[in-house]
């Protein structure tokens, strides 16, 4: 019996010898150092709002000049990536967003049946509507204009294909929101000159003051005779 069990353990020892001995070769013959440079790396992409608290913000677009151009139309196609969680036709239901019927300039986080989001309620306590151009950064990039939406969308990157797609939405409504002056909004730069008096030096400056003074002789002289008529 005794000669069974130590030819029993005999055999495992001896497997778990060349087990052993099989891995050590290969990891000898097969071992490969780690490149000095990866050939290729896999970046995967940070969230917008650590970005921006690590490095430079990227630059917001102004919006408001880019909607004079837009176009209607081509903003209709944009929205098919929103329609699988919105409607924008009046009395459509609320899917995983809110029906967008009328959102230019409606009451955030204020659509009669559904259920927003605490980030998007604490949102709404700061700001009012749905002016455009916070329909352009949240469509943006919902996440970082609305910290807590549960909106999950990725967002609209290109500034013209937002402009177009705020277009459509805006003729999705009962009376269309006027669209904001571009010309008021593109030409900033002339505000500090509009803030200056029209004619600030002349009017401190006496009316007759760079004219060369009379002489005592001229002074004499009635008016009609300094001045006469041409």
């Amino acid at each position: 019996m005794n000669s069974y069990v130590n030819m029993g353990v005999g055999a495992f020892l001896g497997t778990v010898f060349v087990l052993m001995s099989v891995s050590i070769a290969s990891e000898g013959i097969f071992h490969s150092e780690a490149p000095e440079k990866e050939g290729f790396a896999i970046i995967a992409e940070e969230g917008t709002s650590e970005a921006g608290a690590g490095g430079a913000a990227e630059a917001e677009v102004d919006i408001k000049p880019l909607l004079a151009a837009a176009d209607a139309t081509a903003g209709a196609t944009v929205f098919k990536k929103c329609a699988s969680c919105h409607t924008a036709e009046k009395g459509g239901a609320n899917k995983v967003g809110p029906n967008l019927w009328g959102v230019v300039e409606r009451p955030i986080a204020s659509h009669e049946g559904f259920a927003y989001s605490a980030g998007m309620k604490t949102f709404a306590e700061a700001n009012k509507t749905w002016t455009y151009d916070h329909l352009s950064f949240f469509v943006e990039a919902p996440k970082k204009h609305v910290p807590g939406t549960a909106m999950g969308f990725a967002g609209v990157k290109k500034p013209d294909e937002r402009a177009n797609l705020i277009a459509w939405l805006r003729e999705q409504a009962d009376s269309p929101v006027a669209l904001p002056d571009a010309s008021a909004a593109a030409t900033p730069a002339t505000e500090g000159e509009a803030a200056k008096p029209a004619a600030e030096g002349e009017t401190a400056k006496p009316a007759t003051e760079g004219a060369k003074p009379a002489t005592e002789g001229e002074a004499t002289k009635p008016a009609t005779e300094t001045a006469p008529a041409q």
